[in-house]
């Protein structure tokens, strides 16, 4: 059974005095039965103004009972039994998705196999920069957890909560793991730092005599389902629910996804997991101040491991029984959407399935935020085109960037100095013109005091690349049969030549070149694990990751046992 608000009888959120939900008509839910991808929006109406006439009587009636013993009477175990079907309707259907809707797209579990190379490969990587290295390990130095969670690549062995948040961190901080584009951005396979943390020390305390879910043991294919969902959970709300435009960072998903679904993995109960993903909304949200000038700083490439750590240290509070909060976005004045979203209920285009994994687009070619990955392959199309004349990014004038709206305001960055790598990594100009300029671009492009970072020529350049915005472009890159990420560079030189409009529409990664990027996955993830490994295990990891049968039934904590090494020269 799908689980979707627009689906069930009721109203969208539970009944509350001062709202009313807007029912869909039988042809409405018959369209999105069908798969319709025209926006459900589900709107209150307006609350009563505590300045309005009526407001003298708003809350006497609180204020003429009040006693000592009222507040008494208000404790947790009233709220334990809140019934499930009180709770906001979006809570509810992400609940319901979580335990009861099965996952059998074989093209979303084939996907999700990449998915968990690629993401495990990229928190490698992560791992050979200080700055990464530095955050990891345990709180205090030398503690190892019995039975905790192994951290890939580390001889670390920590509890879950530290787990998530060094597995987390590791995997964003390069942003090259996976990313979903709509009105709000964001990258699902973060929520492999909360999963595979849970998985690895439940599997392992239960292979020891403890009984957390059960006795679970869990197997790689276990892990590519929480995966599933956990993508379809941040993906969906998503679409059509912009958090940037509030300034709330996008992590804010990862921590209401993980919490989710790792609610589910720790053996609780459906409403146990609404409870979570209530603690999840009501916990403070990360703001979007780290990640724009003048503030931009190296916490945007941890913020998704907080979010992990966060999601799983609410998920253990509500297994510990803790409850949760029933109408924590629709609450009057105090809920998420009053505080937080400007009085906007969430939109949903679509019922979760499995959409957003077979869907989700994959950093193949370049480190670098995904609104520039085509720009960045044209400009290394222009690079050659140049050469081949004899020519260089000297002799470039001019660039003009035709690109979608997200672009503009995320990674436009024309003028704006360039003091640190994650000012670099999120400024299209600069990473086009490192491909001009040296035909590739790499990781340590965005170090100070690199050869990319200290050269005059690509400070030069960069600051003769302006983007203007192609609203067909953003109507693309917005519609869901068609979810592009195009650019198109037309070079001026100083002769005065102009070259010929150099279009790319989907990145490598796209749905649409699925087929063509799979190969560089593998090569990308075999790139990644040679550092650490020696021949003999590398060859022993690819030719696993080729058995899908094999790699699905194997147990979680014999598959990260495979990452782990006593003593790693990054650490």
């Amino acid at each position: 059974m799908l689980a979707f608000s627009s689906l069930r009888a009721a109203t969208l959120r539970p009944a509350v005095q001062h709202q009313s939900a807007v029912h869909k008509t039988p042809a409405a839910l018959s369209a999105l039965m069908r798969g319709s991808s025209k926006s459900l929006a589900f709107r209150p109406s307006p609350s009563p103004s505590p300045s309005s006439s009526s407001s003298s009587s708003y809350f006497p009636s609180r204020l003429a009972s009040f006693s000592t013993s009222t507040l008494r009477q208000s404790s947790p175990s009233t709220m334990t039994a809140t019934p499930l079907d009180s709770y906001d309707k979006e809570v509810q259907d992400i609940a319901s998705y979580v335990h009861n809707t099965p996952i059998t797209s074989d093209v979303a579990f084939d996907t999700a196999r990449y998915i968990l190379l690629d993401t495990i490969g990229c928190g490698l990587e992560g791992l050979r920069f200080k700055e990464c290295s530095k955050l990891l390990g345990p709180v205090v130095d030398g503690t190892v957890v019995p039975n905790g969670t192994k951290v890939p690549g580390t001889p670390f062995q920590l509890d879950p909560v530290t787990g998530a948040f060094n597995i987390g961190a590791m995997i964003r901080w390069l942003d090259y793991n996976d990313c979903w584009l709509a009105a709000e951005w964001g990258h699902p396979s973060d929520n492999l730092g909360a999963i595979l943390a849970v998985a690895d020390w439940i599997t392992r305390t239960n292979k020891n005599g403890g009984n957390i879910a059960g006795g679970k043991i869990f197997t790689v294919r276990d892990i590519l389902e929480a995966m599933i969902k956990a993508h379809e959970i941040q993906g969906c709300l998503a679409l059509l629910n912009s958090y940037n435009k509030v300034g709330l960072d996008h992590v804010v998903l990862v921590k209401v996804a993980s919490a989710a679904v790792v609610s589910k993995m720790l053996g609780m109960t459906e409403k146990q997991t609404a409870d979570a993903v209530t603690q999840a909304f009501v916990d403070g949200q990360s703001l979007r101040t780290y990640r724009h000038s003048p503030n931009t700083m190296s916490r945007k490439s941890w913020a998704a491991g907080d979010a992990c750590q966060r999601a799983v240290n609410l998920a253990l509070k509500v297994y510990k029984g803790e409850t949760g909060i029933p109408t924590v976005l629709s609450a009057p004045t105090w809920g998420f959407y009053d505080v937080l979203f400007k009085g906007k209920p969430f939109e949903f285009q679509r019922p979760y399935g499995s959409y957003v994994m077979e869907n989700v687009l994959f950093k193949v070619s370049y480190p670098a935020e995904f609104h520039s990955q085509t720009a960045i392959e044209a400009s290394q199309a222009i690079y050659h085109s140049l050469k081949s004349k004899g020519m260089s990014a000297a002799d470039i004038k001019s660039i003009t960037c035709r690109t979608h709206e997200a672009c503009v305001r995320i990674i436009d960055k024309q003028f704006k100095p360039m003091t640190n790598f994650a000012d670099r990594d999120h400024c299209i100009q600069y990473m086009c013109a490192v491909m001009l300029v040296y035909g590739r671009l790499e990781a340590t492009d965005y170090v100070d005091g690199s050869e990319a970072a200290t050269s005059p020529l690509v400070e030069s350049l960069r600051q003769k690349i302006k983007c203007v915005e192609d609203p067909q472009f953003t109507a693309d890159y917005h519609d869901p049969e068609q979810r592009t990420i195009a650019n198109a560079l037309t070079v001026e030189l100083n002769n005065g030549v102009t070259l010929p409009e150099v279009v790319v529409e989907a990145p490598l990664g796209h749905r649409l070149r699925r087929a063509e990027a799979k190969p560089q996955i593998m090569a990308k993830y075999k790139r990644h694990l040679g550092p650490h490994f020696d021949k003999t295990r590398v060859a022993e990891l690819l030719e696993l990751s080729t058995d899908s049968e094999r790699l699905h039934e194997m147990t979680v904590d014999e598959y990260v046992d495979l990452y782990v090494v006593d003593k790693s020269p990054f650490l």
